[in-house]
C-alpha cells in the first residue's frame, strides 16, 4: 500500500494508474469502513482511501481535538482489505492557506436534520469532499466514490453535488453495518460507555417502531407524522436520551412525505456525551 501525503505525490502515484475506487474516511476505522473498502476493491482498478480528520465540518463545542486518531491500526486494516493507495494529508497539505471558498449545499436538503442541528456541517462535508475529488480524480476520466449508508443525509448532500458538477463520478451507497444486536457501527460507538453501548441500541429500535407506526398509517401519514414523531422522541428521551429528531422523510428529498412515496426514519441523539445516529427506509 503506497502512503502519500501531498497532493502532488499523490497525482504522481495515480497518475499511471487506472480508475480509483475511492473510499473517503476519517479515520479511526471499523468493520464499516472496511467494509466501504472492500465494496471499493470490487468495483474499481485502484482502491484508494483517505483519511483526514476535516477541521471544518466540526462546529466550536464539537470533538475536534479529541476525536480518536488510530494511525498504525488504521494503515494495517486498510492495507489488509486491499487499499492500494492511502492519502493523508496534514492539514497544511490540504488547506496551504485558509479556506474561503467553500461549496454551499442546497438549503432545501443540507439545512434541515443534521443541517438544522449542525449548522455549517454540510457546507464542510461538501468543500473537503470537493478537494478530495479533485486530488483523487484529476486526470481520470471517470471514477468511483464509495459511501455508508448510515450518513443518509450526507450521501444524499455529496450524490447531489457530483451530479450538479457534472463530475465523472459514480456515488456508490453502501448499506449500513451493524453490531449483532442491531447498533450502527460508528467511530464514536468508542465514547460509550458498558452501560451506554447497552443502551444505545434503543436508538435503531426506536426508527423501527417509528417506521412501523407509519407504515401502519398508511395515507394518514402526512396529518399522523408530527405526533407520531413527537412520541417517538419522548420515549427515547424517558429512557435519558437527548433526542435531536426521530422524523419520518420520502426519501426522494427528505422533505415532508405524501402518500405513496417512498419512506426513510432518520434518527440523532445524545447518550450521555455521546451523539449517535442512524437511519431505516421503509
Amino acid at each position: 500500500m503506497h502512503i502519500v501525503h501531498s497532493i502532488s505525490d499523490l497525482r504522481a502515484v495515480l497518475g499511471p494508474l487506472g480508475r480509483p475506487a475511492f473510499v473517503p474516511t476519517m479515520g479511526n476505522l471499523h468493520d464499516g469502513h472496511i467494509a466501504l473498502m472492500r465494496r471499493a476493491v470490487q468495483l474499481g482498478e485502484v482502491p484508494v482511501a483517505s483519511i483526514f480528520v476535516n477541521r471544518l465540518q466540526f462546529l466550536p463545542h464539537e470533538d475536534f481535538d479529541s476525536y480518536p486518531r488510530t494511525w498504525d491500526a488504521d494503515c494495517e486494516r486498510l492495507a489488509a482489505a486491499g487499499c492500494q493507495v492511502l492519502f493523508a494529508p496534514r492539514e497544511r497539505d490540504l488547506y496551504p492557506e485558509p479556506q474561503t471558498f467553500k461549496i454551499l449545499p442546497d438549503s432545501q436538503l443540507a439545512d434541515l436534520l443534521e443541517g438544522e442541528f449542525r449548522p455549517g456541517f454540510f457546507t464542510g462535508v461538501c468543500t473537503v469532499v470537493m478537494k478530495l475529488f479533485s486530488a483523487v480524480f484529476a486526470g481520470k476520466t471517470s471514477g468511483i466514490a464509495v459511501f455508508g449508508q448510515k450518513d443518509y443525509q450526507q450521501l444524499m448532500v455529496v450524490r447531489r453535488m457530483v451530479q450538479q458538477f457534472t463530475l465523472p463520478i459514480d456515488i456508490v451507497a453502501n448499506p449500513t453495518e451493524r453490531a449483532p444486536d442491531g447498533l450502527a457501527l460508528s467511530s464514536r460507538n468508542g465514547y460509550l460507555s458498558a452501560s451506554e453501548r447497552a443502551e444505545a441500541v434503543a436508538l435503531s429500535r426506536a426508527l423501527r417502531t417509528l417506521g412501523e407506526a407509519a407504515k401502519a398509517a398508511g395515507d394518514a401519514l402526512p396529518a399522523q407524522r408530527e405526533a407520531l414523531e413527537q412520541a417517538a422522541r419522548a420515549q427515547l428521551d424517558a429512557r435519558g436520551w437527548q433526542t435531536d429528531y426521530l422524523s419520518v422523510r420520502r426519501r426522494s428529498d427528505l422533505l415532508a412525505p405524501k402518500p405513496g412515496d417512498a419512506l426513510v426514519v432518520l434518527g440523532a441523539a445524545r447518550l450521555g456525551p455521546t451523539r449517535l445516529i442512524d437511519n431505516l427506509e421503509i
